[in-house]
């Protein structure tokens, strides 16, 4: 029987920090413990104020340690911005044994070949993911180990991001003493906990509208094809009813939250109605649905645009899947229906339970697959940034726990 492992997760995103315990085991995931805070110091995913990121990731992993009744040694992190970027490279060996046969140290050589990428000083290498091999030209090989070829082809999709945006993330998670097993794409993160092995296969757009970014990513044959971050998301949206309608920046984002329709004619209780908000501010329902609903369908023609082509029906025939914080609106399933003529559903969180309650909405999509990514990747991979020894480092982690 497997022992059971205790995972958690860091997602900082621009207006929250989430801190996730799960125990997992042959049965799923047990939520066991969660730490949610606002998020300060941080823009569009970025860190902007070391000071304040770090005390709000110090207090969601405090909360979460008190819930779960875990100490919180590492943690898998996720990643987001505008620097986020990514191609799809392929990498070239031959079989030059008499026997021809595919052994495991062909596999290594030919993604070596593919990881050879320029990659500029200021940026690093995040995840290079193997997305199919080909033998003699064959395409469409999951596993060539055992087959008999004079070559092997590999297509992977490679990302990277910028080394200074990484590096201050970095600092803000080790500076409470968390160690980072590794650092995630967080739609990557968000697809193992909303998108279907089918949708996968057949091909699909996951959306996430969080805060301050809109994180995409396309899969296609049960691999990932395509992946890009849009500076745009819920932020904008708020910031678009506070100047329209002249609300306090709070203010705007409670009447979003609390009335905000993008198909109004399904509401009839702000279609054409004033409404209060809890501090008196009164406007008109109408106007305030009309707003987010020309943001939001700005974003849904921002996301078929990043799409690297054009025949986007026959690309993702699953359609979207939208998740994130934002995807929350009222009638956003209808609208991007009508909109872009593809299936669209809101992706919630799934095969989890424990103190999972609180969990099961959009907004934490990328919390929960940050577990379920490394359930699937455990001991694959260790997040390593240079400069330091990993044993200096764990020796320097254990010192800011006792002292924190």
């Amino acid at each position: 029987m497997r022992k059971r492992r205790v995972l958690a997760s860091i997602d900082v995103g621009t207006t929250k920090v989430c801190t996730t315990v799960g125990e997992v085991d042959e049965g799923g995931i047990r939520v066991v413990g969660v730490g949610i805070t606002p998020s300060h110091g941080l823009h569009k995913g970025l860190v902007v104020n070391i000071t304040e990121a770090r005390e709000s990731i110090r207090e969601s992993v405090r909360k979460a340690e008190q819930t779960s009744n875990y100490k919180v040694e590492s943690a898998y992190v996720g990643v987001t911005g505008r620097h986020i970027s990514s191609i799809n490279n392929r990498g070239v060996v031959a079989i030059t044994r008499g026997d021809r046969l595919v052994r495991p140290d062909d596999l290594k050589r030919v993604l070596s070949s593919a990881q050879s990428v320029k990659v500029p000083s200021d940026r690093k290498l995040l995840h290079v993911i193997t997305r199919g091999y080909a033998v003699d030209g064959q395409a469409g090989v999951r596993n060539p180990l055992g087959m008999h070829g004079f070559r092997l082809d590999v297509e992977t999709h490679v990302i990277t991001a910028a080394v200074a945006s990484i590096q201050n993330l970095v600092k803000c998670i080790r500076g409470i003493g968390v160690d980072i097993d590794d650092l995630v794409l967080e739609p990557l993160a968000s697809s193992e906990a909303v998108l279907t092995p089918d949708e996968k296969e057949a091909g699909v757009i996951l959306a996430d509208i969080g805060g301050g970014t809109t994180d995409i990513a396309v899969f296609k044959d049960s691999s990932i094809y395509h992946s890009s971050i849009l500076p745009v998301a819920g932020y904008q949206l708020t910031r678009d009813v506070s100047i329209g309608l002249g609300l306090p920046f709070d203010v705007a984002e409670e009447m979003k939250k609390r009335y905000g329709n993008v198909m109004p004619v399904y509401d009839t209780e702000v279609e054409g109605n004033n409404i209060i908000a809890a501090d008196g501010h009164g406007v008109s329902g109408k106007d305030l649905c009309d707003i987010i609903r020309a943001r939001i369908e700005e974003i849904l023609r921002l996301i078929v645009l990043e799409l690297p082509r054009s025949d986007y029906e026959t690309l993702v025939p699953a359609g979207l899947v939208l998740t994130g914080g934002s995807s929350n609106l009222a009638g956003i399933e209808a609208l991007g229906r009508d909109l872009l003529r593809l299936p669209v559903r809101v992706g919630t969180p799934t095969n989890m339970y424990g103190i999972a309650d609180a969990l099961h909405d959009p907004a934490f999509a990328t919390s929960i697959g940050l577990i379920m990514w490394g359930a699937k990747n455990d001991g694959a991979k260790r997040w390593r940034s240079g400069g330091i020894g990993g044993g200096v480092r764990r020796l320097v982690s254990l010192f800011a726990r006792l002292f924190r």
